[in-house]
């Protein structure tokens, strides 16, 4: 089974500080960004100690294959505007040859959101421009996998079938699927009622196609379309949901990572990642009260 957490890549570290802090957390897989998700400013990959990190994973057997890197935010490969569409095309192209770079295999995309045009005509766009970063990224097999959204606004890939419909369109190998749970749950899937999920999931997509998942708890009821995450066992998915996928043996070996909030000690002076005490719980198979007493939650 593997479990980890987002973690930075900041500080004087780089990607090995991102390895001491996934194993820090009992992690066995971890999820990092290139660069600051907002922006567009790159460190050149020589200043990133990526050999140190790859040497410490080994040292401690973690796989390459199980670095999760997440695209940034900026990206919209559905935007009406061709100039902002091509710009989205270049920088997603730049980004899958640096995952390649850091040694990882794959690199989570929000489709995007079409905004004022038809819903189609976004998810024709982002077809568009996928087969454009494939083509620019031919001698590399990275993965870009498709994440499932929450519905919020015009965002494309809310449904199973809105995900189908663009990896069809690309008919390729290397487009995948990211599950998030709030993001499923949002958007209006009930997954205490896992069965019937993943067997929908599978005839609409094909479950061999995920290769990521995200697991967060959702602070909002199913259908609410917010995506705001809340921590495991706290929201409205719950824990034996979020437990039964963890463990479903379909998934054993795709990474699960954990998107959950920062907390506050019981002081309330000061946040702090729960990844630690949420693995540990994961691992056990239960919630643990002495373990959640050592932390509140949040509202953000």
């Amino acid at each position: 089974m593997l479990i980890g957490s987002h973690v930075g890549m900041g500080g004087k570290d780089k990607m090995l500080g991102s390895v001491k802090e996934a194993l820090s957390y009992g992690a066995n897989c971890f999820m990092i960004y290139t660069g600051a998700p907002q922006n567009t400013r790159r460190s050149a990959i020589e200043t990133l100690k990526v050999e140190e990190a790859h040497q410490l994973m080994k040292d401690n057997d973690l796989k390459l294959e199980n670095i999760v890197i997440h695209a940034p935010y900026i990206m919209n490969l559905a935007n009406p505007s061709p100039e902002k569409r091509e710009y989205a095309v270049s920088f997603l192209t730049n980004e899958v040859i640096r995952t390649d770079k850091l040694g990882a295999t794959q690199i989570v995309l929000h489709p995007g959101s079409h905004l004022t045009q038809d819903l189609y005509v976004g998810l024709d766009n982002i077809i568009e421009g996928l087969k454009k970063v494939l083509n620019n990224t031919k001698d590399l097999r990275t993965l870009i996998a498709l994440e499932t959204m929450a519905g919020k606004g015009t965002e494309c890939g809310k449904t199973f079938a809105e995900l189908a419909y663009i990896i069809k369109g690309v008919n390729s190998d290397r487009i995948t699927v990211c599950f998030d749970t709030c993001h499923v749950n949002d958007s209006g899937y009930d997954l205490n009622n896992l069965d019937k999920v993943f067997a929908d999931f599978d005839q609409i997509v094909g479950k061999e196609k995920i290769t990521a998942f995200h697991i967060n708890d959702s602070k909002n009821p199913r259908s609410a379309k917010k995506d705001r995450h809340q921590n495991i066992g706290l929201g409205h998915i719950g824990f034996d949901a979020l437990k039964k996928i963890i463990y479903h043996q379909d998934f054993l070996n795709i990474p699960k990572i954990l998107e959950t909030p920062y907390v506050e000690n019981l002081e309330g002076n000061m946040k702090f990642p729960p990844y630690k005490h949420e693995i540990l719980m994961i691992k056990k198979g239960k919630m643990n009260d002495q373990l959640l007493d050592t932390i509140t939650n949040t509202e953000n």
